[in-house]
């Protein structure tokens, strides 16, 4: 049975509402120098669920844990077979306003850093190219034996050659899944009983891919780079994320500890609001366009 991870907090009670109030958000941008964390709620607008929200994909969904990967042949078989259906809903995705203000601001030289917790490349796909991808990439697959990277359109080519069957009625069940963050969608188990899998080309080891699961470490040079953002920032502006995971809400924790100033831009209660020096709560999109408007850029 697959095991939920431990993915929940007490809010912190007695912490004033979220405002919708930009001027801090926009006044911290005009100074330069702003570090941007952002999460699945960058997203949503393109189309791809977030966790947690009205919507998330956790209300339905239990995201796939590296011991279980590692552990399972049968979780390893339904997660690529899924995967394989959720990789082209992930591709026909594009960035969507709140991406291209980001990469707006950065290219004005007001956002010096960006730190995505999100795996589908959509920021990049927007224009910018200097993204720390903290939780990794769908779009690279790494050998868990050899630790070779390869490319995902790579491993796809394979995978619908190996699985003809499948591919008939692939598209099928990618107009009908609602893709989840992780590019996983639901399939029964029928559908995925005959999934033939590939190996690694080198060395012929167990592929996973080249993203961070629930229960694996982020890696800790790519831990480093970020903190080391975090060190140089005026500001640090979440977009789109609870930070109900560690791995985003230690940045947030380590500028608090500095005096950093902390701003939030989200929808719904956060693990890191306690931290804030302000929080609004509106939607990405319309919240970054209307400051990109207010810096007049």
């Amino acid at each position: 049975m697959r095991t939920r991870p431990t993915l929940s907090w007490e809010p912190v009670e007695g912490l004033p509402p979220a405002s919708t109030d930009l001027t801090p958000v926009a006044d911290a941008l005009r100074a330069g120098g702003v570090l941007v964390l952002s999460g699945a709620g960058l997203s949503t607008e393109s189309g791809i669920p977030d966790y947690r929200g009205e919507h998330g994909s956790l209300r339905r969904h239990t995201p796939m844990t590296y011991q279980e990967f590692t552990g399972d042949a049968w979780a390893r078989r339904r997660y690529w077979a899924r995967s394989q259906v959720g990789y082209r809903a992930m591709t026909r995705a594009r960035p969507n306003t709140g991406h291209r203000a980001v990469a707006t601001l950065a290219g004005a030289g007001l956002v010096t850093g960006v730190i995505t917790q999100n795996v589908d490349g959509l920021q990049q796909a927007a224009g910018l190219a200097d993204v720390v991808e903290l939780h990794g990439s769908l779009r690279r697959v790494i050998c868990l034996d050899c630790g070779d990277l390869s490319d995902r359109d790579d491993l796809d080519r394979r995978l619908r050659a190996a699985n003809p069957a499948f591919e008939e009625a692939a598209e099928r069940h990618a107009a009908a899944a609602r893709v989840n963050p992780d590019g996983d969608v639901e399939l029964p188990d029928e559908a995925v009983r005959e999934f033939q899998l590939v190996p690694c080309l080198v060395c012929g080891g167990v592929l996973k891919p080249d993203v961070v699961f629930f229960g694996e470490n982020v890696p800790r040079d790519r831990v480093a780079v970020c903190r080391a953002l975090v060190d140089g920032a005026s500001c640090v502006l979440v977009l789109g994320s609870s930070l109900t995971v560690m791995s985003g809400l230690r940045f947030v924790r380590q500028a608090a500890q500095a005096g950093t100033p902390v701003l939030i831009v989200n929808q719904g209660a956060g693990r890191g609001d306690a931290l804030a020096s302000h929080r609004v709560a509106l939607p990405l999109g319309e919240a970054l366009t209307d400051v990109v408007a207010r810096l007049g850029l």
